[in-house]
């Protein structure tokens, strides 16, 4: 397999060898459906079996279906035969980060953006209940357009993996990047531990060498234990301030990464040209489409119309996702409303601003709404799309166009009060408001019976 092409299942031809490790090798295939690049990782049953990794395996294939952000590896597929395992997941053409940083040290603004990617997709990672544990620059790959993706999920932990005291207690890791409390075997926050690991990821981007080092082990467990180690005479002020924050040796004192990204190094950036950069998603007109956006006919700006079929489809009883996702989050919510349209968009706008969302008016009632901080996967954007049932009675499409699906469902909750003025009722809450009526009138039924 190492030297010749291998077709895997009719489905893939396997290339040359990426990589290896002690119980699976990593190759370069190619998609004999859509023709695109992947990288495959073949996993011995056989070998992880005899030492009890086969609940990791599983594990390592949940979290990474749970984590899809820009800066992850994707899993596209698992396939299995009776002695082996197959990851096919996402070919990352620039190999290791390790690398570039073996090379020597990096220019701060490359540094930067590494780190800025790095950081963000662990924020995703930790917002999602999953704790990587083994962060370092040869788990951290490049992409063909130089964007960093974090790989190997094999040692890490889901929420539900912590034990009573709240805490995780599998000692793991890399011993030159592992945190000291993960070192002492007492318990320790994933969260905290993987800042740890990035802090000293980002000392070996900017120095070309670890914090932590020394032949005797025990020793440098030492130092990492104490946080013992020197910035060099070329790292900025900023940078040392942070990585001070970042490698500190109390947990309870360490700085988390929301701090982490308002910090002053990790938010400088290269200055853009331009006046005014727009969110991901967002559509800018030039001042002659808005005179023309003005000057159309009222007719232009009404709500599509509803008919019976359309209807219909929006029931609940018709939504099949739950056909093809497992614990589907709910990227739209839809209400009713009995005000007229014109009601409805200026109260939207109204709560638009209340929530500092960029609001802009298309035709046919559709409004988009963008969120100008930049979110966990960008910049969140949302639709709320107005249909006319009758020239009375309108129903409210509000779904996600861009962003994280957490993000949204957050703000979707800090909309509802905002706009309780123009709702006649939510989707999924007429049916519950029926069942308690229903349940009321059953309660009342036997005092209006005559007594016999």
């Amino acid at each position: 397999m190492e030297n010749n092409s291998y077709i895997l299942m009719q489905r893939y031809e396997l290339g040359r060898q990426l990589g290896k490790g002690t119980f699976a090798k990593v190759y370069y295939a190619r998609s004999l459906i859509t023709n695109q690049a992947v990288a495959i990782k073949v996993i011995d049953k056989e070998k992880i079996m005899k030492v009890g990794l086969m609940d990791q395996i599983k594990r390592e294939i949940s979290v990474m279906r749970l984590v899809r952000h820009p800066n992850i590896i994707h899993l596209y597929e698992v396939l299995a035969t009776k002695t082996k395992i197959y990851f096919v997941i996402e070919y990352a053409k620039g190999g290791e980060l390790f690398n570039k940083v073996a090379k020597g040290k990096l220019k701060e603004d490359v540094a930067r953006k590494y780190f800025q990617q790095l950081i963000n997709a662990l924020d995703f990672c930790h917002s999602r209940g999953v704790y990587h544990r083994d962060i370092k620059p040869e788990n951290l790959l490049l992409d063909e357009n130089d964007n960093l993706k974090i790989s190997d999920f094999g040692l890490s932990a889901l929420a539900e993996s912590k034990r009573q005291d709240g805490l995780l207690h599998t000692t793991c890791g890399t011993p030159a990047y592992v945190a000291p409390e993960v070192i002492n075997r007492k318990g320790y926050d994933g969260v905290k531990a993987d800042v740890w690991s990035c802090g000293v990821v980002l000392y070996v981007l900017l120095a070309g060498y670890l914090p932590f080092h020394d032949s005797n082990l025990m020793e440098m467990y030492r130092k990492i234990g104490k946080a013992e180690f020197r910035c060099p005479n070329w790292f900025s002020p900023e940078a040392r301030r942070l990585l001070c924050k970042m490698l500190d040796p109390n947990p309870n004192t360490r700085i988390s990464l929301a701090k982490v990204r308002d910090s002053s190094w990790f938010r400088r950036g290269p200055k853009s040209k331009e006046k005014e950069v727009a969110p991901a998603g967002t559509e800018v007109s030039s001042p002659s489409e808005n005179n023309m956006a003005a000057e159309e006919n009222e007719e232009s700006g009404r709500p599509s119309n509803l008919n019976a079929f359309d209807i219909i489809s929006l029931s609940d009883g018709f939504d099949l996702s739950g056909l093809f996702e497992k614990n589907p989050l709910n990227r739209e919510a839809r209400f009713t409303s009995r005000e007229p349209a014109r009601v409805i968009i200026s109260k939207i706008e109204e709560m638009g601003k209340h929530l500092k969302l960029k609001v802009k008016k298309k035709d046919h009632g559709l409004l988009k709404m963008d969120r100008l901080e930049e979110g966990r996967k960008g910049f969140l954007s949302i639709d709320a799309e107005i249909f006319e049932i009758t020239p009375t009675f309108h129903l409210v499409e509000v779904k996600k166009s861009n962003g994280d699906t957490l993000e949204y469902q957050k703000m979707l909750e800090d909309m509802r009060p905002a706009l309780q003025e123009i709702v006649w009722v939510w989707q999924g809450e007429q049916e519950q408001t029926s069942q308690e009526q229903q349940q009321h009138e059953q309660e009342e039924l036997p005092q209006n019976q005559p007594q016999l």
